[in-house]
Formats: structure tokens, C-alpha cells, sequence
């Protein structure tokens, strides 16, 4: 009996992990890859394009938007900077699909006055606080110091989206921050 119920009590392991893990997957929001930004020298650290997250609104939260700049410190010297591009604090190609929660979670239950806005996570890639945009890049280190021109770009991009209707009255949108995205503004 106990060879029978080990194997049976394994297989009801996987399954429920298996759902949860799907589960959890459908509720990636989706990552923007604003590849159209680095032409404009938009870019991370590392020179990778912006990234943000975008859930679309509905119903009476269609032309509400509410826009989260994602905080991460800064890189105070070159070095650290180099350091920060090997990975999602610097460049795009460490970032991951992520869901969301709090203030930006899709739920009434949880989130009953923002759930269905569109709902939007700038990532931070840029070390500064979305406050650079030195043209040269260094030589040295291959660094792209340009957050101001990331911010911009993504900005852009949100009101060709339909951010644009979101105007004084019945349309609102809003700016949260955290860490060094609340210094950005």
C-alpha cells in the first residue's frame, strides 16, 4: 500500500504545482520591449532597449491610466554601473515577466478603485533615476547613461496608446514611484 500511495501522492504533487505554475503564468503582465526607443538612444546601461509592463484598461477605467516607475538605487561610480549592466537593474536582457500586485493588481476585490485602469511598470534600467542623457557613451565600459531619453520614449509610446484621452474630469492618470523612481520627478 505504501509503494501504491507514494507514487499516487507525488503525481498529485506535480499536478497541483503544474496548475499553480500555470496559473501563475497567465498572469504575466505583458513586457514591452520599446525596440523603437533605441534608435533615439533610448536604451539601459548596457545599451538594450526600455522595457516596461502594460495591462490594458476596461469599462469605466478605459482612459484612466496609472503609470509605476520601478525604483532600484543608483550606480554612483563607473564600476558599479558595470556591475549593474550584467544584470535586470541595467539592462533589459536580465528582465523577467513579472504580475501584478497592490496598486497595480487587476483584482476588484484587492484593488477596487484601480483594477481596471490601464495599468503600467516602467522597469529601471538606467542607474540614474530616468535623469540621464549623456550623448557620448564611454569607451571604457560600453556605458549608456540615458534614462531621461528612456523615460521619454516610454512616455511617448503610453500616449500613442490612448494615454493621450486621459484628460482632466471623468479621465485621470496617475504617477506612483518607489526607492529611486520617486527621485526621478
Amino acid at each position: 500500500m505504501m509503494a501504491f500511495g507514494l507514487p499516487r501522492a507525488a503525481a498529485v504533487v506535480t499536478l497541483v504545482l503544474g496548475l499553480a505554475a500555470a496559473s501563475a503564468m497567465a498572469d504575466d503582465v505583458e513586457m514591452v520591449f520599446l525596440k523603437s526607443a533605441v534608435a533615439k538612444g533610448a536604451v539601459c546601461l548596457d545599451g538594450s532597449a526600455p522595457v516596461y509592463h502594460f495591462s490594458p484598461g476596461s469599462g469605466t477605467g478605459a482612459n484612466n491610466w496609472i503609470v509605476h516607475m520601478e525604483g532600484g538605487g543608483w550606480c554612483k561610480t563607473p564600476e558599479e554601473c558595470v556591475i549593474r549592466k550584467g544584470n535586470f537593474r541595467g539592462s533589459s536582457k536580465f528582465m523577467k515577466p513579472l504580475s501584478f500586485s497592490g496598486i497595480l493588481g487587476g483584482n476588484q476585490q484587492f484593488n477596487p478603485d484601480f483594477y481596471n485602469w490601464n495599468r503600467v511598470k516602467v522597469r529601471y534600467c538606467d542607474g540614474s533615476s530616468f535623469t540621464g542623457d549623456v550623448e557620448e557613451v564611454d569607451s571604457k565600459t560600453n556605458l549608456h547613461f540615458r534614462g531621461a531619453r528612456v523615460w521619454d520614449a516610454i512616455i511617448e509610446d503610453l500616449l500613442n496608446k490612448g494615454m493621450s484621452k486621459a484628460k482632466s474630469g471623468y479621465s485621470f492618470w496617475m504617477l506612483s514611484r518607489r526607492s529611486s523612481g520617486s527621485t526621478a520627478l
